[in-house]
């Protein structure tokens, strides 16, 4: 009989669920939230993909800027709300890590840009869509099946608008197992938010420190 591994996922409503990603036994953290706007105009064209490091102070005047010379489409309403929602979010995320500076990127995906199961080179990361569909992540079982080399019973999603809080390798033996959503030949696009510690943030073509191509979700 296969032995059935401790689950160390955290869901909740609330926000505070994100300081849960301090426990041991805990490698997500997923705040379920419903959405607010619609981010669609945001990816029309071809807005560029911005990354930076900031401090929590900094980051809405800095994106705010970087979204406009970026080509973002839609008002300067949608633009407000996108920055005053990151600068919450790179706020909850530096209390629950205990960090000083973060580095924000927003990504617009139209590919599979990342579809194998895998965890990322960080100690932990926030990830969150604000359009098209969430991220895909597996349950500690599945995972164990995925190492072995079998297919997962059961893929979980991240809705639109939700917060996941991944541990990564530099934190657990037993970090977050997820990838992106598949949607590669459908004409989708997905808008994605992504906050890691700034520590392990190094020039483009590199994640976390190594020299490995970034981890996308």
């Amino acid at each position: 009989m296969a032995t059935l591994l401790a689950p160390m996922c955290r869901i909740s409503a609330n926000p505070e669920v994100l300081h849960a990603i301090r426990e041991p036994d805990c490698n997500l953290a997923i705040w379920q939230r419903a959405p607010f706007a619609e981010f669609g105009p945001l990816v029309e064209g071809a807005p560029q993909d911005l990354r930076f490091t900031c401090d929590v102070t900094g980051l809405p005047a800095l994106l705010a800027k970087e979204l406009k010379q970026g080509g973002y489409g839609g008002s300067a309403a949608l633009h407000s709300a996108l920055v005053a929602d990151a600068a919450r979010l790179a706020e909850l995320f530096c209390t629950a890590m205990d960090l000083a500076r973060l580095e924000l990127r927003l990504e617009v995906v139209r590919t599979d840009s990342c579809r194998k199961f895998h965890a990322d080179y960080v100690t932990a990361r926030l990830i969150t869509t604000y359009v098209g569909d969430g991220t895909d992540w597996l349950d500690e079982d599945d995972a164990a099946r995925v190492a072995a080399g079998e297919a997962p019973r059961q893929i979980n999603r991240l809705r639109p608008f939700d917060i996941g809080l991944f541990k990564g390798k530099l934190a657990t033996d037993r970090p977050a197992i997820h990838r992106s959503p598949p949607i590669a030949g459908t004409g989708a696009a997905r808008l994605l938010l992504v906050l890691n510690p700034a520590s392990k943030a190094i020039a483009d073509g590199a994640d976390s420190g190594l020299s490995q191509p970034p981890h996308l979700a």
